[in-house]
């Protein structure tokens, strides 16, 4: 610690700039074969590229919310899991393993989402594709095991982009006792049981429970509030954000509102992207993709409802993902067609957000993880 030197009698103190250390993230390319390496300022919200630094198909990346790992998954080559350790100072990544997820067939298999479940140190993988959710132990030095669970999801939809099932995400739901999968092709959220040990998906012995969204709504994202008796969805091909009563017991899901995303004059092909909640429950972010927006709605603490109260251009082009920094102050956006990433500040009392003018040019970003300290 540097020695402190005193002031002198009379005169005037002065409070010191603390140095923060830039975060660490990094950004997936879709169908790119590179992850690039970026640190962020946490004060000012400003972005510096480190760079590719590695050399890998990346359809979705995630960190390791504890240990210095980065896990991509594959958008080819059937669905691979790519373990990457981080280097903190550099920003290096070194590749350690690889897991298929395909159920063995090589010819399917492309990953749309992953997830960290921290209690249990499961990777929570949807392979689009082929049909699948998977769970994958994660050992203690972040490397991963053979899946300890592959799901089958059922369906399709009227769309001809949903000849089959295609999972999108896989959220574990308050209480542990069930896993949630938002499955694009079927037109469905199927609840899953889960082992809150082993991190294992098991269907039942009717089959998996079913929340069914409007035919050719495309579910695509799921959050629960932090009551755990609310969830909240966004459908792909409807772009509608729909609040769901959430029973642990019985495992269902019940409509209760749904809101369009987009304005009601635009009149292009929809396409909802990304959906989070704020910490303290007040707030639900979403993303469009069709009319380049992100869309901020106001969470009413006794019931739920949602009121819509912003919608501001994302700073680019297709809103492919966001992710909001640990701090809640940022959220970042990695807008792939228009191949930037873009900043924008969070007010913590109103929910609302404000583009900074930091934006970072990289190919096709669509996902963005920090890092853990």
């Amino acid at each position: 610690m540097a020695a402190t030197v005193p002031l002198a009698l009379g005169t005037p103190s002065a409070k010191a700039t603390p140095q923060v250390r830039p975060d660490l993230l990094y950004v997936g390319t879709w169908n790119g074969g590179q992850v690039h390496g970026v640190r962020f300022d946490p004060v000012q919200g400003a972005l510096t590229s480190i760079g590719p630094v590695a050399q890998v198909s990346s359809g979705w990346v995630t960190a390791h919310p504890d240990r210095p790992v980065l896990y991509v998954g594959s958008q080819l080559n059937g669905g691979i899991v790519t373990v990457l350790a981080v280097d903190r100072t550099t920003g290096a990544l070194t590749q350690t393993g690889q897991v298929s997820t395909d159920g063995g067939d090589t010819a399917g298999g492309g990953l749309s989402h992953l997830r960290v479940d921290r209690s249990s140190d499961t990777l929570l993988v949807a392979n689009f594709e082929a049909g699948l959710a998977i769970s994958l132990p994660i050992h203690r030095d972040g490397s991963l095991g053979a899946p300890v669970s592959v799901v089958a999801d059922t369906g399709s939809g009227p769309s001809p982009r949903q000849l089959g099932p295609h999972p999108h995400e896989i959220v574990v739901a308050p209480g542990r006792r069930h896993a949630l999968v938002a499955d694009f092709g079927a037109d469905r959220v199927f609840v899953y049981g889960f082992d809150g040990t082993t991190g294992a998906l098991s269907p039942g012995a009717g089959g998996p429970g079913a929340y069914a969204t409007d035919a050719g709504a495309g579910p695509r994202r799921l959050v629960f509030h932090p009551d755990g008796r609310k969830a909240y969805l966004l459908t792909e091909l409807t772009a509608e954000l729909q609040l769901l009563d959430w029973d642990g017991r019985s495992g269902e899901l019940t409509y209760r509102q749904g809101l369009a995303i987009d304005s009601p004059d635009f009149t292009g092909t929809k396409s909802g992207a990304e959906l989070a909640i704020s910490r303290d429950g007040r707030f639900v972010y979403a993303s469009s993709r069709g009319e380049n927006t992100l869309v901020v709605y106001g969470i009413e603490h006794r019931t739920g409802l949602l009121t819509l109260l912003q919608r501001i251009p994302c700073g680019g082009s297709k809103p492919w993902s966001f992710t909001v920094h640990p701090s809640g102050r940022w959220l970042l956006v990695a807008n792939e067609a228009s191949s930037t990433v873009d900043v924008f500040a969070v007010d913590p009392h109103s929910g609302l957000l404000t583009g900074t003018g930091h934006s970072l040019a990289l190919p096709n970003p669509d996902s963005i993880a920090f890092c853990a300290h």
